[in-house]
Formats: structure tokens, C-alpha cells, sequence
């Protein structure tokens, strides 16, 4: 049995060099800025000593998970998590490389963007993290301090959720419902980007990377594992997007592949004990190991940079432990987009297209679940409406 999990953990050793010297370059500029393009994800510890807080504000955010009592249970399951969170962390090195490469994400997009877009130049990028530094509110105060003519929110989540960007985005209303708002800024979002071309090219290509790895007489056998976090069935039955959202990014992949393999797609990441979207990933690779297919590429078809649910679940858990323990042939993984050529281009391609385009938010996003009941989502929407001039 072959696995590759360790090529893909020193993807993180490459993050930090390329994106410590993205970031200094950042914090170099003095120019200021015309655009900012505030990067919006949940983020994650980059040193173990980050990690209860982290937790604590994921387990007591009603976005992202809803428990009974959750002023008091969300803390609790903090507290028991962090030490079995921080050993995983140190296995992958000591901390979560998202923000690296954000920062590198970022970086060189605005290069790219500033001569896609001369006239919204200078831009600049921005990342604020939902649980952790630099936190989405800390962000926006750095932002009005620079005084940009125009402020562009772009969710890192090629596909929507209520519990991913909805949480992101309630966060800057709830931000300014205690804050002023800075006068004369123009305000415009991109809140889905699952099916652009380019990114849809990124995946393929990063799939085409490792099928090439397998001995001709069995690669066009290999299964390609989709996975993508789990989400409770309360929020799909509530009408949440993101399962099809994520189907139409496979579905686009398989196709830019000329569906060339065998494919299916699983969800990883369950938490607690209701019920979630299944199969979960590694049942997936139980059961097709059982009907004697033995050779997976998992992608993270919703993740665009490594962190630990690439790094530890897919690399450690899955690649090595679980395919040992079933009797895997040969198991490997998709890198993230990471910094590929093909997905900054994507990333400018979209920034640029909007910023010619007269929609300054997507009517969808305006929308609410079907189902929805949540006063604050229903506030949420008709503020950002107001915001964005609707």
C-alpha cells in the first residue's frame, strides 16, 4: 500500500517562506489603496496556544453550529477539545498554514488585478478570519483607516453556506450594527464562485498531477473521492445551497476531465452526534474497498488552501491510518489550490469581472433559506441590500 500524505504536509513548509515574504511585501506598501479586497474564511490557529480560542468562538457562533444551552455547552466542548486538537496541530507542524496562504493568495492577486483593472488601482488585499487573528472585525478597523474608495468582501468559499459565509457575512453586519460605518466607501460583494472556469481548471489539473502517478494499467480505475465538509440535514432541509453548490463543482471538474474516471463524492469533518450529510469520507473508503476498489485520489473540492482538515483528516487519518487499517493499494490526494497559477488567475479573473460589473452583490445572496426563521439572517440580508445600494 502506497500513501502520500507526507508530500502534501510539507506544503505548509513551502507556505510559509513564499508567504512571509507575500506579507512583508504587503505590510511594506504605502501606497494607499483604491480597492480592498477583504478575504473572508474561518481561519485557523497558527500556534497551538490559539487553539482553545479558537474553538471557543466556533462552539458559541449559532452559524456555524447550534447547541442546546450554547452559552454553556459551546464552552465546555471547548475546553475538552483543545488538548486533542492542539496534538493534531502539532503533528502538521505546530499550526494551521491557512493564514500563509491567504496572505500568498492574496498578494498575488492584486498583482495580477492591478494590471486586469488599472482603473480600481492600487488594490489591496485584506484577510479577516472569523475565529481567529486576524479576526473579520479587527480587519475592517486596519481597512477604514486606509480610507479605499471602494471595499470588495470576498468569500474564500467557492461554495455558499449559511454556517461558512453566512457566518462571515453576519459577522461585519453584526460588526456595524455597534460601529459606525465609514462614509464615502463604496461597498460591493462576491459571496459564490464555485463553478468559475478557472477554478473548475485549478481542481482538474491538481487531479491530472496525481492520476499520473498511478501505473498506466490501473489508472483509468483509480476512484475519485470528492469530499467536502459535512453539514447537519437541519440546515439542508432548511434549504442551505451548499450541497448543490458543491455537486456543480464536481459535476464541472468530472466534466473538464471528460469524466475519465470513476468518481463519487463524500463529506468529512461531522461533529457531534446528529444526523449530517453522508456518506462520510471514510465510510466511503470502507465501502468501496470492500466492493474491491482499492485506488482513490481524495480531492477537497471545497477547500482552496491547506489546513488541518486537508493536512490531518485527509493526509493522516484517512491516507495513512485508515488505508493501512482496510488494505488500500494506493491512496493519494489532490493538493488545494493553493498558490497554482491557474487559481490566482481565477482569483483575479473574478475580482476584475466584478469590479466592471454594474451587480454589486448577487441577488442570490440576498435570498434566504426557504425555511429560514432567524431574525438576524432576515436583518442581515436587508442591511447588506442598503449597504450595496439594491
Amino acid at each position: 500500500m502506497k500513501t502520500m500524505f507526507l508530500h502534501n504536509r510539507n506544503l505548509c513548509k513551502l507556505a510559509h517562506n513564499a508567504a512571509s515574504f507575500a506579507t512583508s511585501a504587503t505590510r511594506g506598501l504605502s501606497q494607499k489603496p483604491k480597492t480592498a479586497i477583504l478575504m473572508l474564511n474561518m481561519g485557523g490557529p497558527t500556534h497551538t496556544d490559539q487553539v482553545h480560542d479558537y474553538l471557543l468562538r466556533i462552539m458559541t457562533d449559532r452559524d456555524m453550529i447550534q447547541l442546546p444551552v450554547q452559552s454553556r455547552l459551546g464552552p465546555w466542548i471547548a475546553q475538552r477539545r483543545t488538548p486533542e486538537v492542539q496534538k493534531k496541530y502539532k503533528e502538521i507542524g505546530g499550526g494551521s498554514p491557512i493564514l500563509k496562504w491567504t496572505e500568498l493568495q492574496g498578494e498575488l492577486m492584486c498583482e495580477q488585478l492591478d494590471k486586469l483593472s488599472p482603473e480600481t488601482a492600487p488594490h489591496r488585499h485584506y484577510v479577516g478570519f472569523r475565529y481567529v487573528n486576524p479576526l473579520t472585525e479587527n480587519t475592517l478597523a486596519q481597512i477604514e483607516s486606509d480610507k479605499p474608495e471602494r471595499i470588495v468582501l470576498f468569500s474564500q468559499y467557492p461554495q455558499y453556506s449559511c454556517a461558512t459565509s453566512g457566518s462571515s457575512f453576519n459577522s461585519i453586519f453584526s460588526h456595524y450594527r455597534e460601529n459606525n460605518l465609514p462614509a464615502n466607501i463604496k461597498w460591493s460583494i462576491i459571496d459564490r464562485w464555485g463553478t468559475h472556469p478557472l477554478l473548475i481548471k485549478t481542481f482538474a489539473q491538481r487531479i491530472r498531477e496525481e492520476l499520473a502517478k498511478f501505473v498506466e494499467t490501473k489508472r483509468n480505475d483509480v476512484v475519485i473521492l470528492f469530499t467536502a465538509h459535512s453539514l447537519p440535514l437541519k440546515a439542508v432541509n432548511r434549504g442551505d445551497a451548499y450541497p448543490s453548490e458543491i455537486g456543480a463543482s464536481v459535476h464541472m471538474v468530472m466534466q473538464e476531465l471528460g469524466q475519465s474516471n470513476p468518481y463519487s463524492l463524500a463529506w468529512q469533518s461531522k461533529v457531534g452526534p446528529l444526523p449530517w450529510l453522508a456518506p462520510a469520507t471514510d465510510d466511503a473508503i470502507k465501502g468501496y474497498v470492500k466492493q474491491g476498489l482499492k485506488n482513490f485520489i481524495l480531492v477537497p473540492i471545497a477547500f482552496v488552501n491547506e489546513h488541518i482538515e486537508t493536512l490531518h483528516e485527509l493526509d493522516i487519518e484517512y491516507c495513512d491510518e485508515l488505508a493501512k487499517e482496510v488494505g488500500v493499494e494506493e491512496i493519494r490526494r489532490a493538493a488545494a489550490p493553493n498558490d497554482h497559477p491557474l487559481f490566482i488567475q481565477a482569483l483575479s479573473n473574478i475580482v476584475a469581472d466584478h469590479l466592471k460589473s454594474e451587480q454589486s452583490v448577487n441577488p442570490k445572496f440576498l435570498m434566504r433559506c426557504p425555511m429560514c426563521t432567524n431574525p438576524r439572517c432576515r436583518e442581515s440580508k436587508r442591511w447588506y441590500q442598503q449597504l450595496c445600494g439594491n
